[in-house]
């Protein structure tokens, strides 16, 4: 973990725009979440997750197959950045992006913080073996697979929640 003289650990003491790409990267979890199909009602604006997956995500290893090439292959994957990072209210409450973007803490089960890529798995909070590609299901379908993902909402309104207090990794 890339730490500064004072042993605090980069993701406290920068800023998103201040982190190497190295850094930027590290900062995702691996849960899968941000790659599960979402949808919007059109007229109250909440967003709906699905268990259905981008035809690039391996549901075994929770990553995107071409992670290169996916906004080319898939036109609408977004790539996260510290500019938006904060903004697109739709990512998982989860998500260490939107957590640090929030000015709050890793939960403990992150990789940065216990050392393990493994232990987001161990807690249940990925989606990890749990997803169907989106290349398995009937077009237009998608609203048969409505889910709720643990640390999630059921209705995604956009309005930040505290995660419940167990789960943060609080000094």
């Amino acid at each position: 973990m890339a730490q500064n003289h004072n042993n605090d650990p980069f993701w406290r003491v920068k800023t998103m725009k201040q982190m190497s790409r190295a850094e930027w990267e590290s900062l995702c979890d691996g849960c899968g979440k941000c790659c599960c199909i979402r949808m919007e009602d059109e007229d109250t604006a909440d967003i709906y997750v699905t268990n259905v997956v981008c035809k690039l995500f391996d549901a075994g290893t929770c990553q995107c197959t071409d992670y290169a090439n996916r906004s080319v292959k898939v036109p609408d994957c977004v790539t996260l950045t510290p500019e938006n990072a904060g903004a697109l209210k739709w990512m998982p409450r989860t998500c260490a992006y939107r957590l640090i973007s929030e000015g709050k803490e890793l939960f403990d089960w992150h990789h940065l913080v216990s050392g393990s890529r493994d232990t987001i798995h161990e807690a249940g909070m990925s989606v990890q073996n749990a997803v169907i590609s989106e290349l398995e299901i009937e077009e237009g379908c998608e609203h048969h697979y409505i889910t709720q993902w643990p640390g999630e909402p059921d209705i995604d309104t956009g309005l930040a929640l505290e995660p419940v207090p167990d789960e943060k990794s609080k000094d």
